[in-house]
């Protein structure tokens, strides 16, 4: 008896998802809740676990299908029923089969050779002039000519004079249209087509709805972090004890979760009908981690309530799951605000595209030593650049200033934090 194994529940509004990779093969025998198959959806890669044991008799999707919740991938004969083989019962009855009869040999006739026929000579064929298919195609003669010196078939161009006569212009704009469409190998060189991964398509189509429906405006600023760096280095070891690294972006998701209680109209969301604005009273905050599989943000929870050396842990520990293809679905939701840094990569400031349906996110650059005036001289100071864009459907631009103000002054003086 054939068991079948379905596709479960991948989370909250995830209906699809595409085979990356098939773990199994026809023959083999599977354990329950061994994987099976490597999935990938809008968000997350995840491994697909059997929800039975057997052996695989029938594998019913292949490797790059787009496949739905709840359909069969896979089918198993169950280990129960392959040891009860069917014995056959005798017929009482039966009817001995018939005997075949000895066929008599038939002695060969001899056969007698035909006499060979003389060879009639093939005639020589008259060469045949190509067949021609711009007969009924309404062009001059001349136009005819340039078409095939242009290496353009007359009769794929579509004419727009009059009673769809082809012009000199329909000739050069089809033959400029097939350069154009030509593939890039015949013009320039050699190209590699790659399909685009599930996340990497997901993200496309996030950003380009985010900044198609988001009045985007981008907020930029210096932080001296000069004395921040000496805590942060200080405190280094503590942090790696306790199974994280103290890095920019853990401080700073603590920094703007109070920044986000100073300010509510950042931690909000703007309904779909214009007509309310959503002010939420918790504080997950997302962070973009840039992966070999695409861009992934997983949200790091309630914030407000933790200490930097644990966010540094659970940042640590969400950004390894990231890189492995291990975050959830719920790993990815419900955030409320992001932060995406770029520092280790270079670079000064950046627009970063808001995190919809969130209404803000702050880009972290490269800090440098710069020289700035202090107290009637130049001193080298370490600056962090910001770039904070917004939705100006949900703040004004004087609050996106005071907001990043208010992080660039508790960056500068952590005791505001407390304050």
């Amino acid at each position: 008896m054939a068991v079948e194994i379905k596709i479960p529940v991948l989370g909250e509004n995830v209906e699809t998802a595409t085979v990356v990779r098939i773990l199994v093969k026809a023959g083999d025998k599977i354990s329950k809740d061994q994987a099976i198959m490597e999935l990938e959806t809008d968000k997350a890669s995840m491994d697909l676990p059997s929800s039975a044991a057997g052996t695989v008799k029938e594998i019913l999707v292949k490797e790059g299908d787009s496949i739905n919740v709840g359909q069969a991938v896979l089918s198993l004969e169950d280990e129960k029923k392959q040891d009860e083989k069917p014995q056959e019962k005798p017929s009482e009855n039966k009817t001995p089969e018939p005997k075949e009869e000895p066929k008599q040999e038939q002695k060969p006739e001899p056969k007698s050779e035909p006499k060979p026929e003389p060879k009639a000579e093939k005639p020589k064929e008259a060469p045949q002039p190509e067949p021609s298919h711009d007969d009924e195609t309404a062009a001059a003669p001349a136009l005819r000519r340039m078409a095939r010196e242009l290496g353009v078939n007359i009769n794929s161009v579509k004419g727009t004079g009059n009673d769809g006569r082809i012009t000199e212009d329909d000739i050069r704009n089809h033959a400029r249209s097939i350069i154009l469409n030509a593939s890039a190998k015949d013009i320039w060189g050699d190209t590699e087509r790659r399909p685009l991964s599930a996340i990497r398509r997901k993200t496309a189509e996030h950003v380009q709805e985010a900044w198609n429906t988001i009045p985007h405006v981008t907020q930029f600023g210096f932080a001296d972090i000069t004395e921040l760096e000496k805590t942060r280095l200080a405190f280094a070891k503590k942090a790696e004890a306790a199974g994280g690294k103290l890095t920019i972006t853990a401080i700073m998701l603590k920094v703007v979760a109070a920044a986000l209680k100073v300010f509510p109209q950042f931690n909000a969301s703007i309904d779909p009908g214009l007509e309310d604005v959503i002010l939420k009273k918790y504080f997950n905050i997302g962070v973009a981690v840039d992966t070999e599989h695409g861009l992934l943000v997983p949200v790091i929870r309630d914030v407000d309530k933790k200490s930097v050396l644990s966010l540094a842990a659970e940042l640590s520990q969400a950004s390894e799951k990231a890189r492995n293809k291990k975050l959830s679905v719920d790993d990815m939701h419900g955030g409320v605000f992001t932060i995406t840094n770029l520092g280790s990569i270079g670079g000064s400031h950046f627009t970063p595209i808001v995190n919809s349906p969130e209404v803000a996110i702050l880009g972290i650059s490269r800090a440098s030593h710069q020289p700035v005036f202090v107290d009637g001289r130049f001193e080298p100071r370490l600056m962090l650049p910001l770039s904070l864009s917004y939705d100006h459907r949900a703040v004004d631009g004087a609050d996106g200033a005071r907001f990043l103000t208010w992080i660039v002054d508790a960056l500068e003086n952590p005791l505001l934090l407390v304050l």
